[in-house]
């Protein structure tokens, strides 16, 4: 995508997020738009922005995924008689194979939006994100399908 095309683009945006469509404004949502990609323009060449955006939604397809199946998988354990007796909840100290503090954000809150699962800190050395779960049968288990699933996906989109 040209940047040309990328700034028309923005100044659309400008005035649908606005709601008014005169000149004025989206002259001045393209000027914006010019200079929010002066300063990002090593970031967003046509190749690597195309790359980025298949990795964004690649990243959205997964989360989608897992936000449906943790969800039905908690209402089965909320639904059970025996919920008490069947529960194994837990707090793990993941590995973060990430290093950045948006990738660490990032990573934290699609856990925390995931259901059955909660982000409650980041160690002080930044190699651990701590997270609770609602039924935590198998460690390993649970560790290998956040690195597997989103932290992988996480860290594709950012590098």
């Amino acid at each position: 995508m040209s940047l040309a095309l990328m700034a028309v683009l923005f100044s659309l945006g400008w005035a649908a997020a606005t709601g008014s469509f005169t000149l004025p404004n989206l002259l001045f949502g393209g000027a914006v738009g010019v200079v929010a990609l002066y300063l990002i323009r090593d970031r967003v060449e046509a190749p690597r922005l195309s790359r980025r955006l298949k990795r964004i939604f690649v990243l959205a397809v997964v989360f989608a995924y897992e936000l449906v199946m943790s969800a039905v998988k908690v209402a089965v354990l909320v639904l059970r008689p025996d919920m008490r007796r069947t529960l194994t909840p837990g707090i793990i100290a993941f590995p973060l194979a990430v290093k950045s503090d948006a990738e660490i954000t990032i990573l934290a809150n699609l856990v925390t939006l995931t259901p059955g699962t909660l982000s409650v800190d980041v160690s002080e050395d930044r190699q651990h994100l701590y997270i609770h779960v609602l039924d935590m049968k198998d460690r390993e288990e649970v560790v290998r399908g956040i690195a597997e699933g989103f932290e992988h996906r996480v860290a594709e989109v950012f590098r």
